[in-house]
C-alpha cells in the first residue's frame, strides 16, 4: 500500500483532490494548456496582458472562496472565484430517463469549482484576489473569445460555455453505479452496486478523509504518451470519485484533469472510448 505524507496531501489540495503525478514524460504542466489565461499563453485565444501569473486566475493561497452564493459549504481547492448558487443548475436527471438509476444531489463538490468558470455567468479574469500586494485593480487587457460564446455543441469557436442547463451534458453529482457501496471496506465490487453495468471501484481512507478512484487500463495514455498507471493505487490518471453522503459519486473531475496537456483535459486519451470504458461495461 502506497504511503501518503503530508506532502501529498497538500498537492492534493491544489489540485482539486486529485493525488500522486504522472510521469514527467506524459505532461509538462498547465503553462502549456489553454488554462493559462496569463500574458504568457501560447495555446488558445483567452489571455489577460496585465500579469504573467498562471495560477492566480483559479487559486488564490490566502483568502479563498469556501461558500457559494447561498451560503453552501463547498470543498474546493483554494478557489478564487465566486462561487455560483446551487440552485441555478438543470441537471441531467430532470430529463426523466429510465436508463438514470442513481440518485443525483445538487451540484456541488469540485464541480461547482468548475462550474463558476463554465457556466457563463462571469468573466474568466474575474478573481477574488487579484494578483500583487493589497488586491489591487488588475491593469491590462483581456483578449479572446466573448464568455457567451464557443458552445461545445459547434456554435462558435472559444470558450466553452456549458450554460447552467445541464442536461445534455455527463451528469454530475450523481451516484456512482447507481449506489449501494459506502464508504469502510476496500474495493467496491459490481455486486456491490445497484447498477452492474459499471467497473469496481477502489476506496482508502486517508487521515480520515475518503477516497475513491477506478482504475483505468495499464496502457493508457494521454496525448499520445504513455502515462504511470499502478492497478490498485489511486494514480492522477484514475478516473476519480468524490465522497458525497459517504459514498463515490461522479463529477467532472472525475474524467477531467484541468492540469493536463490533453486538449479535452482528458485524464487518459479516449481513444477506443477508453474514458467511457474505465467506469461502463459495454
Amino acid at each position: 500500500m502506497k504511503t501518503y505524507t503530508k506532502k501529498h496531501l497538500a498537492v492534493a489540495l491544489l489540485t482539486g483532490g486529485v493525488a500522486m503525478a504522472m510521469s514527467g514524460a506524459a505532461v509538462s504542466g498547465i503553462a502549456n494548456t489553454k488554462h493559462n489565461l496569463g500574458s504568457t499563453s501560447t495555446t488558445g485565444n483567452n489571455q489577460h496582458s496585465g500579469t504573467g501569473e498562471i495560477c492566480v486566475f483559479c487559486h488564490t493561497p490566502h483568502g479563498s472562496s469556501t461558500l457559494d452564493s447561498d451560503s453552501n459549504k463547498v470543498a474546493v481547492p483554494l478557489w478564487n472565484k465566486a462561487l455560483p448558487s446551487v440552485g441555478t443548475f438543470t441537471t441531467y436527471d430532470q430529463l426523466g430517463t429510465s436508463s438514470l438509476d442513481g440518485a443525483v444531489v445538487s451540484v456541488g463538490s469540485v464541480s461547482i469549482a468548475c462550474l463558476s468558470c463554465h457556466d457563463g455567468s462571469q468573466a474568466m479574469d474575474n478573481m477574488v484576489n487579484k494578483p500583487g500586494s493589497g488586491n489591487v485593480a488588475l491593469t491590462g487587457t483581456w483578449s479572446g473569445a466573448a464568455q457567451t460564446s464557443g458552445k461545445l455543441n459547434g456554435a462558435g469557436v472559444g470558450f466553452p460555455n456549458l450554460g447552467t442547463d445541464l442536461q445534455n451534458d455527463h451528469p454530475v453529482g450523481i451516484q456512482y453505479a447507481g449506489g449501494g457501496c459506502t464508504s469502510g471496506g476496500g474495493a467496491c465490487d459490481t455486486t456491490d452496486f445497484k447498477d452492474k453495468d459499471f467497473k469496481a471501484a477502489s476506496y482508502q481512507n486517508i487521515n480520515t478523509n475518503d477516497v475513491w478512484w477506478v482504475d483505468v487500463p495499464t496502457d493508457s495514455k494521454v496525448s499520445g504518451a504513455a502515462i504511470s498507471v499502478t492497478a490498485g493505487t489511486r494514480d492522477k490518471s484514475d478516473m476519480q470519485l468524490y465522497t458525497r453522503n459517504s459514498e463515490p459519486f461522479v463529477e467532472c473531475a472525475s474524467c477531467h484533469d484541468p492540469h493536463v496537456e490533453n486538449v479535452t483535459f482528458l485524464r487518459i486519451d479516449n481513444t477506443g472510448s477508453k474514458v467511457c470504458l474505465a467506469c461502463h461495461t459495454k
